[in-house]
């Protein structure tokens, strides 16, 4: 497990008794408040569905909010894991690379827990700007980040021309913009995976063509 799933934690778990108690309460409260909701949920409701104390519940993260801030590391860990599978984005085709990574990430968010698990960060993070701010750099900010600096050695390398890889990532991102705000109102998909595929390859061509490569 990636050590910053625990940066909201007043004691973090030493052993791996600690850490399993530690990651049945961050299941436990995921599946109850995506079941019924955030405010719905008390902390005795978590602990009788996790096992455990809520002493050990407040030692790990301090309050409800702590345990939300820890929820949302571990499943950004996950997404991480899942948008890069199977990728290396040192040694990968530029054209591949950014054609993986779009389908990795449509896989991820056609899941219907993850949809719905982004619609309830989107409900919290309206009453929580810290929150927002935070997840913000430490999500989509770092994707960014490195699409940019995939894109940077690529113009380096003589690949693209790309004098402003920042600018060009964002519209990269962009291209499943459409498929993010279906997420977020909650409409289903109406591509099958063969029309969301040939999207997205036609897609990255011409956003690649855009940028001389080569």
């Amino acid at each position: 497990m990636s050590d910053q799933l625990y940066c909201y934690c007043n004691v973090p778990p030493q052993t791996k008794r600690g850490f399993e108690r530690h990651l049945a309460f961050v299941i436990s409260a995921t599946e109850l408040f995506l079941e019924k909701g955030y405010d719905a949920v008390s902390l005795d409701d978590i602990v009788n569905h996790a096992g455990g104390s809520k002493a050990s519940l407040y030692k790990y993260f301090g309050n409800k909010d702590g345990l939300f801030k820890a929820i949302c590391e571990h499943r950004r860990d996950i997404f991480f894991k899942e948008l890069f599978l199977k990728i290396a984005p040192q040694t990968s085709n530029l054209k591949s690379l950014l054609v993986s990574i779009l389908n990795n990430f449509y896989q991820h968010i056609l899941k219907p827990e993850n949809r719905k698990f982004v619609r309830l960060l989107f409900e919290q993070t309206k009453q929580n700007p810290e929150l927002a701010i935070y997840l913000y750099e430490e999500c989509p900010g770092k994707i960014l980040q490195s699409v940019s600096q995939r894109l940077s050695q690529a113009h380096e390398q003589g690949q693209i021309v790309c004098s402003n890889p920042l600018h060009s990532a964002k519209m990269y991102l962009g291209i499943l913009w459409h498929f993010e705000w279906q997420v977020l109102m909650g409409v289903e998909p109406q591509e099958s995976l063969e029309e969301i595929n040939h999207y997205i390859e036609y897609s990255v061509e011409h956003f690649l063509k855009a940028l001389q490569y080569r």
